[in-house]
């Protein structure tokens, strides 16, 4: 049997190396969904959820509606979800959370205003629309309740962002 040259063995060693790499890059997706980075398209918004929420699920379609690709996730713990994301203040949480380039996004937002936050591109970490109002997109129903889209920052302080049924 012809014995490998040193330039052979190295090259075998790098191609080793890359080949695990990328299998570990390949896994870091499948095995931890939070960690996979959004393609560079602006519309492109990773969602977590319940399985049985069927707000979300509506939301989601909202999101469709208005053009964004959404990637849905299924989670049984949403608090772990919201820590892994980055973290969502307490008192601006709801029942489902998205990651859209750099932002969070929680809960009932409206489209357009994610559209605005990526096109001024705020100094915040995210948006939210606390709770589950009737009225915000996914909770359509008999009623409209008036209800704050707020932005929320890193120390957890938080502003009114956009203001619907006044």
């Amino acid at each position: 049997m012809k014995e490998m040259t040193h330039m052979q063995k190295n090259l075998l060693v790098a191609l080793s190396v890359l080949c695990v790499i990328y299998i570990l890059y390949s896994l870091n997706g499948i095995l931890n969904p939070a960690t996979v980075s959004i393609s560079s398209s602006n519309t492109d918004i990773v969602v977590y959820k319940s399985e049985t929420c069927g707000c979300c699920n509506d939301w989601i379609d909202h999101l469709e509606d208005n053009n964004f690709t959404v990637k849905t996730y299924n989670r049984d713990n949403m608090n772990l979800v919201k820590l892994q994301l980055g973290g969502v203040p307490d008192k601006l949480q709801s029942c489902h959370t998205a990651k859209i380039g750099d932002y969070i996004v929680e809960g009932h937002v409206h489209a357009e205003q994610i559209i605005r936050m990526l096109k001024d591109k705020p100094d915040i970490k995210g948006l939210s629309v606390p709770g589950m109002p009737m009225g915000s997109p996914g909770m359509e129903g008999y009623r409209n309740d008036p209800y704050d889209v707020l932005a929320f920052n890193e120390d957890d302080s938080f502003a009114i962002y956009a203001s619907y049924n006044q």
